[in-house]
């Protein structure tokens, strides 16, 4: 049975709003896809620094100890990477400790078409400068 996103407040976030990805992000706009996925795979295992989102969406999934057997947040992170360069946000997320298993990761399409099928209330996103 597929778990129930209804009761949920449900956060979607870019990766790059969760954590800081501009050098990675020149590193794609400068040189390419290429050299960004040769870059995110050697440095798979380098924690990322958090994002400006990071301390709102640690502090919204706190919300989940005040009762235990109800969670009321799930985050999901929204990204046009691709699952083999999302290794090492997955990396850094575990290693900050934050309860987020879910993404979208469509590999340079939209993301438009998960905001329904995740039943995402609040998207979070970090544009360029």
């Amino acid at each position: 049975m597929a778990y129930s996103l209804d009761h949920l407040l449900v956060i979607g976030i870019s990766s790059r709003a969760l954590f800081d990805l501009e050098a990675e992000d020149e590193i794609f706009r400068q040189q390419g896809l290429d050299a960004f996925r040769s870059h995110q795979l050697r440095h798979e295992n380098k924690v990322l620094n958090p994002g400006a989102g990071f301390a709102l969406v640690n502090a919204l999934l706190k919300l989940n100890a005040l009762v235990p057997e109800r969670r009321m947040v799930e985050v999901v992170v929204m990204s046009r990477n691709s699952s083999e360069t999302s290794l090492r946000i997955f990396n850094s997320i575990k290693h900050y400790g934050l309860d987020i298993s879910r993404a979208a990761l469509t590999g340079g399409a939209p993301l438009s078409p998960y905001l329904k099928a995740f039943n995402v209330s609040l998207l979070f996103v970090l544009t360029r400068r």
